[in-house]
């Protein structure tokens, strides 16, 4: 062998020339016969069980909290379209509010054969229906200072706003820019709570966290 060839072999790393078998195969055997053993499994398991324990719970809270807030923005919503068609139609209108099935829905005041009457507004946004696991309360506001708390109203008070019938509370929005002073109030099953106070003078909605049932 010539010289150039031998210290081209010496020159190559131990693990490689004293490996078992073939001259010049490297040796991994023992890396691929190294396993996870049925301790490390357990261990790894009872991490994941922990950690799932924590999280779901928090993940919930976080679904009834969106869910409370996209509620408050839909009533919120048709709230504001009422007032704006109130103001820009010269015409009274109002939420009608149902609060055992959790349905809305928007009416104008007609006038007919020299009376008056509600009926439904046909239009894009002015009913529907709010997620059955959001709860529904209105409470009547006859004070116009709206700034008082809510568990700090009067117990005798009823709680509906504006008329009251078996189809359910109203809460009318008039041309002048005004509207019928009312609190909404709206639950989750979780016991959270917000409250949506109509100002009377100017129909404002200020969204207030109520304590938690």
């Amino acid at each position: 062998m010539k010289a150039g060839q031998t210290w081209r072999l010496t020159g190559l790393a131990p693990g490689i020339m004293n490996s078992p078998g073939s001259a010049g195969r490297p040796r991994w055997g023992n890396w691929a016969q190294h396993g996870f053993t049925l301790i490390e499994l357990m261990v790894v398991v009872t991490l994941v069980g922990i950690l799932t324990a924590l999280i779901i719970p928090e993940m919930k809270g976080s679904f009834q909290a969106a869910l409370l807030r996209s509620t408050s923005r839909d009533l919120i919503n048709v709230c504001d379209l009422t007032y704006s068609r109130a103001v820009s139609l010269n015409q009274v209108r109002r939420v009608r509010l149902e609060e055992r099935t959790g349905r809305y829905v928007v009416e104008k005041r007609v006038v007919e054969q020299g009376g008056e009457s509600y009926v439904p507004v046909d239009d894009s946004g002015c009913s529907g229906q709010l997620n059955p696991k959001i709860s529904l309360t209105v409470h009547r506001a006859d004070d116009p200072d709206t700034s008082t708390p809510l568990e700090a109203q009067s117990p005798g008070r009823s709680p509906v706003a504006g008329d009251l019938s078996e189809a359910g509370s109203t809460i009318a929005f008039y041309p002048d820019g005004t509207a019928d002073p009312a609190v909404i109030e709206l639950a989750d099953q979780d016991g959270f709570r917000v409250a949506l106070r109509i100002n009377p003078i100017t129909a404002r909605i200020h969204i207030e966290e109520l304590e938690r049932k």
